[in-house]
């Protein structure tokens, strides 16, 4: 990324010569203009304001991705339609702030045509720059130089001399913007990019502020969970220390508090699984394409997402390997090999390892991510019963994590023919729910793949049953199920708060913080010693009753500071310990999740920390399954499906499961939601899915087959659904 005096130093040599102008932070021309107005010195005394607007053409997936740059004069207006046109592109779409993260490197407020030096090789000679030929016999034109906090001024010379500086830049356009005005209306007057304007129901793309990815120095979270949801999440896990940004858009960086929480998991269900008689075991990460397309309907939804290996040093690969998304066509040869009889079975083995999807959807930490860990474990049975009895297994294993160690309450059920898994039988997952959003997310799957995969590698046994000259050859039943750490943002999602990260106590590396406080310029140092003292006993009587315990003793911050720096990163329980609480053998216990604050007598420590550890888990499930519960509404008529999406609910309806219904009730949704306007193909659906078929069917009403109705087209229903936006 381009920094600011290696940009002021590059324009120093194109004619530019003059000190950047410092002011407070904006968004848009109006505050720009207020900003300017309180500026004493270094203003020019005419100068023209500008406005750098970034599109994302829609294009054909073949086609290389071809951002378009718009640099104008703030007032200028011109016909957004009427440009594509011009320069052969069919729909110009606002870039998401997303694309102003990955690509330019930037957010919405600081954008200007000097981001285009922080464009990667590989892109910038699909970008089209536009310059509106108002600006370019200017002498002052004012820019934004990385950042909203400055502003500097150069002429038309030197703003065409840096985009022509621009290594692989090839597309530059001067335009009389202004002839291009017509009926359509045009982008709004901004200092930045203006992102196309979302439907309220919509929520935000998540995108990382510069000052995020360079490592804040902020502590605090800034933004609110209930009006701004994507910003909010992303200060939280960032400032909460879970995790970073990478320099691999999509890729990011697992820090030991999240990686701490993956570990909760990994033991717990590792646990779950010995006990199944699962072993664990690790295949290579390479796939040769010819094992990858040898299930083409399995690969065919993963295709779009691979990544391909097709160079070693500076030699092109005679054959190209992929990197794996799925590990079914790893394994499945091996089985083939590995089984001969009926004696062999059942094979029952699972992985922790990686796996890259390269989707160029918007990327969401531990959501969405073009690497992410994971398990996947792949058995193979006889018979489907045994087969079936195994994923219902796993299933209740997911959901004993979200709910015993996250506090997350899941629904279990079976996904739709249309939702279910690439090559499987059935897919059965447990499905949570983001109040804040309204949205449901799938929280894990376990799959029965019936016999489509032996068939296809030929995994097979003897028939038992058969005679000794007659024993036909019989197919293995066979699943696969997978876990990744998406569950760890589904935890941050639901249980943090305005403050930063709230943790179960059962998945959090620290559960206790103690706090020296209390001490003033009064007290002595035999003062300080007794507090600091009395600290590390309390610390070390805790870890040895197994309680993660740690002492923030740092003499430069003051309890204030500490404070908030712990709430940020959601430890369940502080302990502050002054002069006063030790003469009263006594310490100030203060919960993370509710802020409750209780004294605790020193002699009880242990037991009272204990017991308020498990109430503290169990509240927390508590508060979120009423939350929950209160945001699932049966629908028993259409009129109402919509509402109550837009009220941030799910709906279980009566339904009829024909795969062409839920293509019916996701157009609708979508419809009905945002008034006919183009549904951005960067957000998370507008319309609704089916997230299950719930095993714990509602019954007041009940389905009566033949009399029960579909909600949506009016065919029989077969039994409830659950129905949501989601991520």
């Amino acid at each position: 990324m381009v920094e600011l005096d290696a940009l002021i130093s590059k324009l120093s040599t194109l004619g530019f010569n003059k000190v950047p102008v410092e002011h407070s932070a904006v968004e848009n021309v109006e505050e720009w203009k207020k900003a300017l107005g309180t500026v004493s010195n270094g203003l020019p005394e005419n100068y023209v304001l500008t406005k750098t607007l970034i599109y994302k053409p829609k294009q054909p997936k073949s086609e290389p991705f071809a951002p378009v740059v718009i640099v104008a004069k703030d007032d200028t207006v011109f016909n957004s339609k009427a440009l594509g046109t011009l320069l052969k592109f069919k729909d110009m779409r606002f870039a998401s702030e997303d694309v102003l993260k990955d690509t330019f490197q930037t957010v919405k407020g600081s954008v200007s045509p000097f981001v285009l030096g922080n464009v990667s090789s590989e892109i910038i000679g699909n970008v089209r720059v536009v310059i509106d030929k108002a600006l370019v016999n200017e002498n002052n034109i004012a820019f934004h130089p990385l950042d909203s906090l400055r502003t500097v001024f150069i002429s038309g010379p030197t703003l065409k001399a840096y985009i022509a500086s621009i290594d692989g830049l090839e597309h530059v356009t001067e335009l009389d913007l202004a002839s291009l005005a017509g009926a359509a209306p045009a982008p709004a007057a901004g200092g930045s990019t203006k992102v196309a304007k979302k439907p309220a129901a919509t929520e935000a793309t998540v995108a990382a502020k510069t000052e995020e990815s360079a490592g804040s120095s902020k502590l605090g979270i800034e933004a609110s969970k209930e009006t701004d949801f994507s910003k909010w999440y992303q200060q939280v896990v960032v400032r909460s220390d879970m995790l970073d940004y990478y320099d691999v858009s999509g890729c990011y960086i697992v820090r030991p508090t999240a990686y701490f929480v993956w570990q909760q998991i990994q033991e717990f269900f590792d646990a779950g699984i010995r006990a199944l008689g699962v072993r664990n075991c690790y295949f290579p990460m390479f796939v040769s394409q010819r094992a990858l397309e040898q299930e083409k309907d399995h690969i065919e939804g993963f295709a779009p997402e691979v990544a391909w290996v097709t160079k070693a040093g500076t030699t092109d690969l005679a054959v190209p390997l992929a990197i794996r998304p799925t590990s079914e066509t790893v394994m499945y040869p091996y089985f083939a090999k590995w089984i001969r009889s009926h004696r062999d079975l059942p094979l029952k083995i699972n992985q922790w390892c990686s796996v890259v999807r390269w989707e160029f959807k918007n990327p969401q930490p531990f959501l969405r991510t073009r690497e992410f860990l994971w398990q996947e474990g792949h058995c193979a049975y006889m018979t489907k019963d045994e087969a079936y009895t195994e994923v219902l297994d796993i299933l209740t294993l997911y959901r004993r994590i979200y709910e015993e160690l996250l506090a997350v309450p899941v629904i279990e059920g079976v996904k739709s023919e249309k939702e279910k898994f690439a090559g499987g039988v059935a897919t059965t997952t447990v499905e949570s729910f983001i109040p804040a959003t309204g949205r449901g997310i799938q929280g894990g799957t376990s799959h029965y793949l019936g016999q489509n995969f032996s068939k296809m590698f030929d995994v097979v046994v003897e028939d038992p049953e058969g005679t000794s000259t007659d024993r036909p050859k019989i197919h293995v039943h066979q699943t696969s199920w997978g876990l990744s750490t998406r569950t760890i943002g589904v935890m941050v999602m639901i249980h943090g708060d305005d403050k930063g990260l709230v943790l179960p106590p059962r998945v959090a590396e620290t559960q206790v913080i103690i706090v020296p406080c209390g001490l003033t310029s009064k007290h002595t140092d035999e003062d300080r010693r007794r507090v600091t003292d009395a600290c590390l006993t309390v610390e070390a009587r805790l870890k040895k009753v197994g309680i993660r315990a740690d002492s923030d003793l740092r003499d430069n911050y003051t309890p204030g500071f500490k404070y908030s720096h712990w709430e940020v990163r959601g430890v369940p329980l502080r302990l502050e310990i002054g002069p006063k609480d030790l003469e009263k053998q006594s310490v100030l216990s203060v919960r993370r999740d509710n802020f409750a604050k209780a004294s605790v007598a020193l002699d009880k420590l242990e037991s009272t920390l204990e017991i308020l550890l498990h109430t503290i888990q169990d509240d927390m499930l508590i508060r979120a399954r009423k939350a929950f519960d209160e945001r699932v509404k049966l629908v028993l008529k259409w009129d109402d499906f919509v509402p109550t999406l837009n009220s941030k609910c799910l709906t279980m309806i009566p339904w009829c499961e024909r795969e062409e219904c839920e293509d019916q009730i996701k157009a609708r949704s979508t419809r009905d939601a945002i008034n006919d306007e183009a549904e951005d193909e960067k957000e998370p659906s507008m319309g609704a899915k089916s997230l299950c078929l719930p095993h714990n069917q509602p019954q007041d009403p009940p389905i009566i087959p033949g009399q029960t109705k579909c909600v949506q087209c009016g065919h029989n229903a077969k039994r409830y659904a659950l129905f949501g936006r989601s991520y």
